[in-house]
């Protein structure tokens, strides 16, 4: 079985999520999005934020070496959320689920949120696989749909 590891995140990681965001169909799926997934500048002041906040936990996801995606956790709606980005090229392997068991114990506090639209059948599994049930809904603007989609709110209590 290939062994995912979580590391600290490293200025090289960059580059490979760039490229992994401008993943059309990856981002169809994601939803939430930036607005122009293949804007640099955009991007690169967007993870200057993350980077430079002390109060985001972040993590990039590792497989045999390779960077295959990124996993954090951070405060939105006054809540400790959790979001991640797999390479779509690995998606179905267990790598996401797995990713996210690991970094639940690096990240304790509960309860802890996540969002995924409605129709992101692989990103809820990989949620209610972890432990996380849905407690809610909402409607959101995505910017890789040009529209509002309905999403669900999970949460993980223990």
């Amino acid at each position: 079985m290939n062994k995912v590891i979580l590391r600290n995140i490293k200025s090289d990681d960059l580059p490979i999520f760039f490229e992994h965001q401008k993943d059309e169909i990856a981002n169809q799926m994601a939803a939430f999005t930036s607005k122009d997934p293949t804007d640099w500048n955009q991007f690169c002041q967007h993870w200057n934020r993350i980077l430079t906040d002390d109060t985001i936990i972040k993590q990039s996801i590792t497989l045999e070496d390779q960077v295959v995606g990124h996993i954090s956790s951070f405060e939105m709606f006054e809540e400790r959320e959790v979001s991640y980005w797999i390479d779509r090229e690995h998606w179905g392997k267990g790598i996401a689920t797995d990713a996210l068991r690991q970094f639940l114990s690096l990240v304790t506090i509960r309860p802890l949120h996540a969002r995924a639209a409605k129709d992101n059948i692989g990103s809820r599994r990989v949620l209610e696989k972890c432990g996380f049930l849905i407690t809610g809904e909402d409607k959101g603007f995505a910017n890789a749909r040009n529209e509002e989609i309905e999403e669900f709110i999970f949460t993980l209590r223990y």
